[in-house]
């Protein structure tokens, strides 16, 4: 039995219940969400080559393979709950993992809840009337005092959508899991199956031409390619982004040493091969200044399919899409705000188990309600995009941390050695490191707000490690 009765005094812990074909969702899940539908005509904008476009997608998919190669090692031999922030804590100490637990929490992981909850509602609107809900004009103005940018009451009916959303999923969360784990197999394998229907729809019943693919190689009108490449990138490792959420559970997956790794390059090469054929799907249908100038590229080529009936079958799949991948944010995340409490380094509440259901509770209903709060901001999206570019500088570390974990622990045997050692980890950091300083140079302004995000969090540091050191005198 996993219950540990009220009465007893043993404080309840996460329990293993996560087999490997639910944590391979885990990873499809939490990376597959409106990116593939919304980023594309980015993507096409910037290269303006069909097949430059095509290899912005294999490249950024071979990137997270490798950077997922990686850290399935680091995983296997550090397979504790919180992952990647334990991996930083063991590897580089606990200013560097708080850190990262800060981007985390402030707005890369609970941002991106918001973001793709709001998606959802979006999508929820073309089809069910939502406006009823919504403010009179007068309050739908009004904005937040000091921020003429924040108007919390505009499109309200689709904000509640959104909130109602995020804490549909946290109460699933909440009870289990395994009953999370279990609305992940659901909504990931009908994603999966939406997904490969707009494929094979548009290759069979769509007008397309094999043309569309062509010209394979070429610059783009700004003559810059290599630049061109890594702006576009940042749209589709957006889409990829979410491939190292298991690491979170690890506390929770059963036999991790071999089903985590196992799951990290399997999800992540169905991911790859998902995408890559979708976006073959979009140029068949549609040439590539059409996906260019597209606002909703998946609705478009839909459309062309099925005049009239197109706009409503994608709405479907981004709101399958979509509703998992807050689903599987939700489960994954709130794991690394139990461990930085566990350490001392966060709010202590937040390092409660439930007794009866075994999950980070406080965690999740704290995760929840910031979540929340962001929807009502508005700028959930720019956030997002100012910490990709800090996000980055961690999967940096991380990978780099393959080395340190070498040299740290010689006579370690963990369950998966990274193939290509040492040639697959230098790959993935040179180039995630030329990515952060393209992103830099190219896209500065959103580049310094994401490191005085980061930057912002030093001073919770210093306060939370003061009262780790105050409770560890206690106790001595």
């Amino acid at each position: 039995m996993d219950q540990i009765p009220e009465s007893s005094n043993i404080s309840p812990t996460l329990a293993r219940r996560l087999g490997l074909t639910s944590a391979i969702m885990v990873v499809v899940g939490s990376v597959i969400g409106s990116g593939i539908f919304l980023t594309p005509q980015s993507i096409a904008a910037t290269v303006q080559v069909p097949g430059v476009m095509l290899f912005v997608w294999i490249f950024s998919g071979l990137l997270t393979l490798a950077g997922a190669l990686t850290n399935a090692e680091i995983a296997s031999e550090i397979p504790e709950a919180g992952g990647q922030y334990v991996f930083f804590r063991v590897l580089y100490g606990d200013f560097t993992a708080f850190l990262y637990g800060w981007t985390t929490f402030i707005v890369y992981q609970t941002g991106s809840i918001a973001a793709i909850a709001v998606a959802f509602a979006r999508y929820f609107g073309r089809i069910f009337d939502v406006h009823f809900m919504d403010m009179p004009p007068g309050l739908a103005k009004w904005t937040l005092p000091l921020f003429d940018n924040i108007a919390p009451l505009n499109n309200f009916g689709t904000t509640l959508i959104a909130i109602a959303a995020i804490v549909l999923v946290t109460t699933v969360n909440y009870f289990g899991v395994q009953f999370g784990g279990r609305v992940m197999n659901l909504f990931t394998s009908l994603k999966v199956i939406a997904i490969g229907g707009i494929v094979l729809l548009g290759f069979t019943v769509g007008a397309g031409s094999v043309e569309n693919f062509f010209p394979l190689w070429g610059s783009p009108s700004s003559g810059n390619l290599i630049a061109a490449i890594g702006v576009a990138m940042v749209a589709a490792l957006w889409s990829y982004d979410g491939w190292n959420s298991l690491t979170y559970l690890a506390g929770e997956v059963k036999n991790p040493q071999k089903n985590i790794p196992r799951a990290l390059v399997g999800g992540t090469i169905i991911i790859i091969a998902i995408y890559v054929l979708t976006n073959l799907a979009y140029l068949y249908i549609l040439p590539i200044n059409a996906i260019a100038g597209s606002d909703l590229v998946a609705a478009d080529m839909m459309e062309n399919v099925f005049p009239g009936y197109g706009g409503v079958l994608i709405a479907l799949a981004v709101m399958i899409s979509t509703f998992g991948t807050v689903n599987g944010t939700t489960m994954t995340t709130a794991r690394v705000f139990y461990a930085m409490a566990k350490d001392k380094l966060f709010f202590q509440s937040m390092k409660s188990v439930h007794p009866r259901f075994r999950t980070p509770a406080k965690s999740l209903v704290i995760q929840c309600t910031w979540a929340c709060l962001l929807t009502l901001t508005g700028t959930y999206d720019q956030l997002f995009t100012y910490v990709i570019f800090a996000g980055w500088i961690f999967y940096a570390l991380g990978a780099a941390g393959i080395f340190i974990m070498r040299k740290k622990m010689p006579d370690a045997k963990p369950a998966y050695r990274v193939p290509g050692y040492p040639y697959v980890p230098v790959l993935f950091i040179v180039v995630a490191t030329w990515f952060v300083y393209n992103t830099l140079v190219e896209q500065t302004a959103d580049s310094v707000v994401g490191l005085l995000l980061l930057v912002a969090g030093i001073p919770f540091y210093i306060y939370w490690e003061r009262q780790m050191k105050k409770a560890v005198a206690k106790q001595a």
